[in-house]
């Protein structure tokens, strides 16, 4: 499944390829010969990997390359953060669902995530995930609506809403290859020993940061309905063949006892937006006593993580 020994990047399908940065994917997807020319970066994961994406890049296609574009699934800060590095280097457009621009030209801020949710140390850390907007200006485009790609001619893009406005996946027909960002995941994006290590799970979307369920639930309906045969999502590596429709099969069918969370800030009442960014969000649910009590734990837990995270980028 590796390819290269150091940036670590592995084939998802025929012509698209993928990058672990720490907790989240980015993908590859290059135009087959004879349809068309180039390729296309689908998110930017975290601040500080921009290197690797570059070097990952040239591996694949050759010294000096840059892709035709960047598709953003979602303005997530996790999905958006190593933009502003990548963009010093390459000077390409980025595309994303009209009702994400606001949270990346600096106009809205995301609904706060919901640490309430649990599930593990991720959501309890989700608090300090940022949630303020970029600002990429006019270096941001809105994608088309009617899912077409002028830079992918065979994909088309899917609106796939729940976990943001504007969140879209990524489908090519002819191999049923889905890209399908957070809109679920195939490893618990709540727990962090799963989310760091990609233990394969077949879930819903990052609880914390989902604000509408019942969207996010027609969503995963959507996507089963396409039937795909190889998926790869922002968290957890990729998944296909019959374990893949067995588990996202089950996940459709059951999403909302197995993926909606009892309790939570947008559980019951979601979150609400438009093209202009975010326009409501219910009141915070206040932690029970054993809650807060846990702070101090997950606090000695953050710490570990952050050492030996330093620790694997010095060795």
């Amino acid at each position: 499944m590796i390819f290269d020994k150091k940036v670590n990047y592995y084939q998802v399908s025929q012509g698209v390829w993928g990058l672990k940065t720490l907790f989240v994917n980015i993908y590859m997807i290059a135009n087959r010969k004879g349809v068309a020319d180039g390729w296309v970066l689908v998110d930017a994961g975290l601040r500080g990997y921009s290197s690797k994406i570059i070097s990952m890049a040239e591996s694949l296609f050759g010294e000096g390359t840059k892709p035709l574009a960047i598709i953003l699934t979602h303005g997530h800060f996790d999905h958006v953060s190593g933009l502003e590095e990548l963009l010093k280097h390459w000077d390409v457009p980025v595309y994303a669902h009209p009702l994400e621009l606001p949270y990346l030209t600096g106009k809205s801020s995301y609904p706060p995530a919901d640490p309430t949710v649990g599930g593990g140390l991720m959501s309890w850390i989700s608090w300090m995930f940022p949630s303020k907007p970029i600002n990429l200006g006019d270096r941001v485009q809105a994608l088309d609506t009617s899912g077409a790609i002028e830079e992918l001619p065979e994909w088309k893009t899917i609106h796939t809403p729940g976990h943001s406005p504007g969140h879209v996946s990524l489908f090519f027909k002819l191999n049923a290859t889905l890209i399908a960002g957070d809109a679920f995941a195939t490893t618990k994006a709540e727990s962090a020993i799963y989310a760091l290590s990609f233990i394969p799970k077949l879930s819903g979307p990052p609880k914390y940061f989902t604000t509408d369920w019942a969207q996010a639930a027609e969503s995963v309906r959507k996507l089963y309905a396409l039937e795909p045969r190889t998926v790869a999502t922002g968290h957890g590596y990729a998944m296909r063949g019959k374990e893949l429709q067995t588990e996202l099969k089950y996940l459709a069918d059951n999403f909302e006892d197995i993926s909606i969370p009892a309790h939570g800030r947008y559980v019951k009442v979601p979150a609400q937006a438009d093209i202009n960014g975010t326009e409501y969000v219910p009141p915070a649910i206040m932690p029970d006593k054993a809650s807060i009590a846990a702070v101090a734990l997950i606090s000695v837990a953050i710490g570990y993580f952050a050492v030996r995270e330093v620790q694997k980028r010095l060795a």
